[in-house]
């Protein structure tokens, strides 16, 4: 099998001669660190780590309080050993220096392919967690939180019934100092 096709990145529709689709060195060298788990189990949590990297590297920083919350979610939500989750962890924080900009659209499809609406939803709360993390969701951080919700289909309403949550985060609605 090729890593194309293990990654979900195979030939469209399936069959000879149909072309590929583009492949996603991040989310294979994440899975690689997960490689004792399913298949479709790693792909999914090498996924959803780089998005939560995404937002933390949204103002080109990932800062301790952001990586640890990262570590959390992935323990929480991932079902990740505490160990596994700082080296995915890390790995994503590579990934984003290395790759960042030519890799978010590309992981956050294959994310938007392979998870439920519910999980999509859950992702999105994760994410406003990780940029409130340090207790400011800076406007840059908030703007790629709603690219991403864009890019996994996530409707207007849902979006902003997530972004409600975080209201008093939202470094647009805090007085400057």
């Amino acid at each position: 099998m090729s890593i194309l096709k293990f990654l979900g990145f195979g030939e469209a529709g399936g069959g000879p001669g149909a072309a590929p689709t583009a492949e996603s060195e991040s989310v294979r060298e994440i899975i690689r660190t997960l490689d004792r788990l399913e298949p479709d189990r790693a792909r999914f949590l090498a996924a959803f780590a780089y998005i939560l990297g995404r937002v933390a590297r949204a103002d080109l920083v990932i800062s301790e309080a952001e990586s640890g919350e990262m570590e959390r979610l992935l323990v929480q939500q991932g079902g990740l050993a505490p160990e596994q989750a700082i080296l995915v962890v890390q790995m994503a924080k590579s990934q984003h220096e290395l790759f960042g900009g030519t890799e978010n659209y590309l992981v956050t499809r294959e994310f938007n392919r392979i998870a439920s609406q519910d999980q999509k939803l859950a992702l999105l709360q994760c994410l406003f967690s990780v940029s409130a993390s340090d207790e400011w969701i800076s406007l840059v951080e908030d703007n790629e939180i709603r690219r991403i919700a864009s890019e996994l289909k996530i409707t207007h309403g849902d979006y902003i019934k997530s972004r409600s949550a975080w209201r008093d985060q939202l470094a647009i609605l805090k007085k400057q100092p």
